[in-house]
């Protein structure tokens, strides 16, 4: 009887602990953060805005972009993979969460482990601008500028791919440039536009609504093919320039989570991304 009676009190207990315990939320029930970390007007940045915008509505929460530069990204990406993996802690990253750990030697962590992929979310060409004024008009002009070393470019960090291009673009050609390293892509257009510098490696998508502007001039871009919205703008293959005959390079942007992410979570945001893409 006893038995009994600790049997049935104990089933009573756990349906009244079933009937006070709230239901596990769904997710997502609260506003994403996707960490660009880099200074705002890069390409990372403006692909975390647009992302960020269309994902809010296929999720129906707020999903907002967070920028926080330095270390060529290390310290925005490190602020991610050091987050809970719950899906709500995301991060635009690209070739340079790789690379830079590489250059520099060191990170805070070991991108192999440290994140989960969640999605491919483009490639984008790098382009050469110069401001509107500037006497440099074909990849040529530019690429005997870089004899001695002295003519100075602007890219967005120490590591990241318009640091890569640029490096690219000299091994190619036998040319050397003073290269300035900026936090992203944003400052180097402003110091650019008022010529302070006389030209910079970007992404097309970062620098193209400056071009559309007339606040820069776009000189050539490193895809296979001429860019549809710049349609004027030759390829660098295109150039005629010695050693760039078969030259194409492109930054490729991916969204990532911290590891250890539930496969449950990591299915529906590959799913969202898909529909948003």
């Amino acid at each position: 009887k006893n038995l009994m009676r600790i049997g049935s009190l104990l089933i009573g207990l756990i349906a009244a602990l079933a009937i006070a315990a709230p239901a596990a939320a769904e997710f997502p029930d609260k506003p994403i953060r996707i960490m660009a970390p880099y200074a705002p007007g890069g390409n990372i940045d403006v692909t975390a805005r647009i992302i960020a915008e269309k994902l809010k509505d296929v999720l129906g929460v707020t999903v907002l972009v967070e920028n926080k530069a330095g270390a060529s990204g290390m310290i925005g990406s490190d602020v991610i993979a050091r987050s809970a993996p719950d899906g709500y802690n995301l991060l635009v990253s690209a070739n340079s969460l790789v690379a830079v750990p590489a250059i520099y030697g060191n990170a805070p962590y070991d991108w192999r482990t440290a994140f989960q992929p969640i999605s491919h979310i483009q490639a984008v060409p790098a382009v050469l601008v110069v401001p509107p004024n500037s006497p440099i008009k074909t990849l040529a002009d530019f690429i005997a500028l870089g004899k001695d070393g002295k003519f100075t470019v602007a890219d967005s960090g120490v590591g990241t791919t318009n640091h890569i291009a640029i490096e690219l673009l000299s091994e190619a050609t036998g040319t050397k440039y003073t290269l300035v390293h900026y936090k992203g892509s944003g400052q180097a257009h402003l110091d650019l536009i008022a010529g302070q510098v006389p030209a910079q490696v970007d992404q097309v998508n970062a620098a193209i609504g400056h071009v559309k502007a007339g606040k820069m001039r776009a000189i050539a871009v490193s895809s296979d093919k001429r860019v549809p919205q710049l349609p004027d703008v030759p390829t660098m293959k295109e150039s005629g320039v010695k050693g760039l005959e078969n030259f194409t390079f492109s930054t490729y942007t991916g969204l990532f989570a911290p590891a250890r992410l539930p496969p449950e979570i990591l299915a529906k945001l590959n799913a969202a991304m898909v529909a948003t893409l």
